[in-house]
């Protein structure tokens, strides 16, 4: 019986360590434009509108293209880096397993992003 609920006690050990590990994996953030409604664009992906909230597992130092498009505004480009904040969890995780390294820096939590008006009057004299 003790040998049971020793097993069981490390089983579940390593499972919430795992559980920490795999959720420092990801980061996440919410794009915001003024005007609101602006089609986004992820990596030449349409995802959706404004406001969006934009999630992956990449690696530290990975970023990803965004180009905001609105009608009567100008096309927006950008890109998101993951390299804006630490992740304790996965510097934590790295301490542990050591691979978690790869993800010790996440996102900010909001991007902001203003449009400009686009020039109406290009084409006139």
């Amino acid at each position: 019986m003790r040998k049971h609920f020793l097993f069981i006690s490390k089983f579940l050990a390593v499972f919430v360590a795992f559980s920490i590990l795999l959720t420092s994996c990801a980061s996440s953030t919410m794009i915001i434009s003024e005007p609101p409604g602006a089609k986004v664009y992820l990596d030449g992906e349409s995802v959706g509108k404004t406001p969006i909230r934009m999630s992956d597992t990449k690696i530290v130092g990975s970023c990803t293209e965004v180009v905001l498009k609105k009608e009567g505004y100008e096309d927006f480009y950008t890109s998101i880096c993951r390299d804006e904040q630490a992740d304790v969890g996965a510097i934590i995780g790295g301490v542990l397993f050591l691979f978690p390294f790869l993800w010790t820096m996440k996102y900010k939590p909001v991007h902001r992003y203003e449009l400009m008006p686009a020039n109406q009057d290009s084409g006139k004299l």
